[in-house]
């Protein structure tokens, strides 16, 4: 968290995993309360957005097979990291071990990205649910 506070305060801005980046013209406020907020946007957008990234890319890897292979299938709405598909019962089981290698191969990261699968008849049940 520090050396993103000092690259912050030396660059005026950080960046996500994607480049994406968020400008901070307070991070050398000498207001203290304006620069702490600067601060500790500089630790979250980091963090944040790079998660936005990354669901970001699972929608397109996703996306792109449905539309090849599984036309049937429809990705209904996404939730912070969670993506909510439309399924088929008989197609559950090998749409979701699909997805799920999408999902957890759509990025290189150095620490392992994990995905769980949940399946269910209704929304809010865990209704073909894939986060």
């Amino acid at each position: 968290m520090e050396r993103t506070r000092a690259q912050a305060k030396e660059q005026g801005y950080v960046e996500t995993l994607d480049g994406r980046r968020l400008y901070l013209p307070d991070i050398k406020s000498s207001n203290g309360a304006r620069r702490a907020a600067a601060e500790r946007a500089a630790i979250n957008a980091p963090m944040q957005g790079t998660a936005a990234d990354i669901i970001k890319r699972a929608m397109i890897a996703v996306d792109a097979w449905l539309q090849a292979e599984q036309p049937r299938v429809r990705m209904i709405m996404q939730v912070h990291d969670e993506l909510v598909f439309e399924v088929h019962k008989d197609d559950v089981d090998a749409v979701a071990k699909q997805i799920h290698q999408l999902m957890e191969n759509c990025t290189r990261l150095d620490v392992p990205l994990l995905v769980e699968v949940g399946s269910g008849e209704k929304l809010g049940s865990g209704a073909l649910r894939f986060a």
